[in-house]
């Protein structure tokens, strides 16, 4: 976390600017944390690593990287086993004998698959096999396999994050105003679905002069963080158009600190086979935000 003791709240535009002297340690830490995000990214089994998503058909689905599959797996076995969708979403994975697959680290025969919704905080249930692996995701009820590899083409061959110059002005000091009980955003996805979040409450914020306004939610029960999905006049041009992400902390004395400089990309912009989702029209922002992520540069989607 950037310590608080660096910034000072400014007299105009409700920008929270850094002191002269602390310039250097805001860029630094703003650099230690564009550092730790593209650890994450790159991780052996981050979103680079993704090479599949493979939505499940009810009944009996065959999977391996055979062509008579009915899932065809770009990595491992021919025939890896057969998974089953039963009517009330329960997915049953039986394994081929000889498939080499691990149950979450276990060689067993077979397994009933908790999903990622399921799992919640915990990890779902994983099929590992090789340097690839799969799980179930949970999406508005349609139940799939994302499936991913270390040795991933999109993971050895990134070429990087481009970002906007570090610029303290797009710290922002915004006021926090609490949503009423029960509001809810509505946010479409890049697969068709919509969700509702919790929101906690309307952040304002001026910026060379103009008010703006932009709605947080609580992803999931207990978070300690908000999560923003907005989009701006950058989108699409600059930056990624479907929508830019960012986290910010709960208010303090009516106040959040709004740091666009940590603005980044979501997983769809580097690979095909996530479910991000789309920046509701409550967060499409008139405005050029020249802070954080740029597009990437090697998005073929």
């Amino acid at each position: 976390m950037i310590r608080t003791s660096l910034f000072i709240a400014a007299a105009i535009l409700g920008v929270a600017t850094v002191h002269a002297t602390d310039t250097d340690n805001y860029k630094q830490s703003i650099e230690q944390w564009h550092a730790g995000r593209v650890e994450r990214l790159t991780a052996p089994n981050g979103w680079l690593s993704l090479i599949g998503l493979e939505w499940l058909k009810d009944g009996a689905n065959r999977i391996g990287s055979a062509a008579d599959n009915d899932i065809v797996l770009k990595a491992g076995p021919a025939h890896l086993g057969v998974a089953n969708l039963a009517g009330n979403g329960d997915v049953h994975l039986v394994l081929a004998g000889d498939s080499g697959a691990l149950i979450d680290g276990k060689p067993v025969h077979e397994a009933t698959l908790i999903d990622d919704m399921k799992a919640g905080t915990a990890t779902p249930t994983t099929v590992s096999f090789g340097t690839a692996s799969f799980y179930v995701i949970n999406r508005d009820g349609r139940k799939g396999l994302r499936v991913k590899d270390s040795e991933a083409p999109g993971r050895k061959h990134f070429l990087g994050i481009d970002s906007f110059p570090i610029d303290p002005s797009w710290r922002i000091e915004a006021t926090w105003v609490p949503a009423a009980p029960g509001e809810t955003l509505e946010m479409g996805s890049v697969i068709g679905t919509i969700d509702k979040y919790p929101v906690p409450g309307k952040l304002e914020f001026t910026r060379d002069g103009k008010h703006f306004e932009i709605l947080p939610v609580i992803e999931e029960p207990g978070d300690t963080q908000y999560f923003i999905v907005f989009a701006d006049r950058t989108s699409g041009k600059e930056t990624y158009g479907a929508a830019r992400f960012l986290y910010i902390d709960p208010p303090k004395d009516g106040k959040v600190v709004l740091d666009f400089n940590k603005a980044y990309n979501p997983p769809c912009a580097f690979t095909p086979f996530a479910t991000c989702p789309l920046a509701p029209p409550e967060n499409r922002l008139d405005l050029r935000v020249t802070a954080g992520e740029k597009s990437y540069r090697g998005s073929h989607h």
